[in-house]
């Protein structure tokens, strides 16, 4: 009976195709780096998942257990919670406390441009895989809850392998340790973690996320012959340096308020006792920004 509910839910994917959760290159996202023709085709290199029931897949399903397991620790469970959430927004609040910057539109345009258009980059380098290979997720195949109930319906007509969530996690953290690199340790301990959490969610095998992180891998390189993007990598590293303090030797602050007679001076080096126009000024060589 399984057999039979498997190539007829095979029949199912290809009629209904794939689902991504934020169309690459559109106004909202960024704009792509690569139209998906551009982009290395994963079928051509990638092996194929492992066949159910084969050795190979008893190394997913051991690992399906393991994720399992890990739901009992709350603090883990939440991250996978939090993780689901596909697209900028987690990406930021995940990843920013370690880069040592917050990354917004208003404040740091070029970091927040050069996310947005690698992460519109990430959504379709996977596509042509799940649709060639329309793999069953975990808890479709053990008829099983995931820890994103609300997600699980939208998520059976689109291909578990490779893990989309785990391109973009492991993208971003190669993306973040070139902007700074004295803290890429700690941004690609969280990528990886990233892809984690979609086995300890219930929706990807773990070979579903190993292969994600070689598409990651693939599309990182293929980046790096792009002038566009090479050209903004340059200047959000620059934002980045400016910002941290990195160029100039002082720190930038924006929630620290300047209190009167606080020896307060302008960029130009001004003095400036009550600053109460919209700018960055320094106070005891750090920088602070009045809105």
């Amino acid at each position: 009976m399984r057999k039979i509910n498997k190539w007829m839910l095979a029949a199912i994917f290809m009629i209904c195709g794939t689902m991504t959760v934020f169309a690459g290159g559109d106004e909202k996202n960024g704009k792509a780096y690569f139209t998906k023709d551009e982009l290395p085709n994963m079928v051509n290199f990638l092996p194929p998942p492992p066949e159910f029931e084969s050795s190979r897949f008893v190394a997913d399903q051991t690992q399906y257990l393991w994720g399992k397991r890990q739901r009992q620790n709350e603090e883990r469970a939440a991250m996978a919670i939090r993780d689901a959430v596909y697209g900028m927004h987690t990406i930021i609040q995940e990843f920013c406390p370690i880069l040592g910057l917050e990354i917004t539109k208003e404040d740091t345009p070029e970091l927040y441009t050069l996310l947005q258009d690698v992460g519109a980059t990430c959504d379709s380098i996977s596509d042509r895989a799940k649709e060639k290979y329309m793999r069953w997720r975990p808890y479709m195949y053990y008829n099983e809850p995931t820890l994103v109930p609300e997600d699980e319906e939208k998520h059976r007509t689109n291909g578990s392998y490779p893990s989309g969530h785990t391109v973009l996690g492991w993208t971003m953290g190669l993306l973040l340790s070139d902007i700074n690199p004295a803290a890429a340790d700690q941004l690609l301990a969280r990528g990886y973690e990233y892809g984690q959490s979609r086995v300890i969610a219930g929706y990807h095998w773990q070979s579903d996320v190993d292969a994600g992180r070689l598409a990651a891998s693939v599309l990182y390189v293929k980046l790096q012959g792009n002038q566009r993007f090479r050209e903004q990598l340059a200047k959000a590293q620059k934002e980045f340096a400016e910002k941290t303090g990195i160029l100039t030797n002082v720190k930038t602050t924006q929630s620290q308020a300047p209190t009167a007679n606080s020896n307060s001076y302008n960029l130009q080096g001004q003095r400036i006792d009550e600053p109460t126009a919209p700018g960055i000024y320094i106070r005891n060589e750090k920088k602070y920004m009045v809105k």
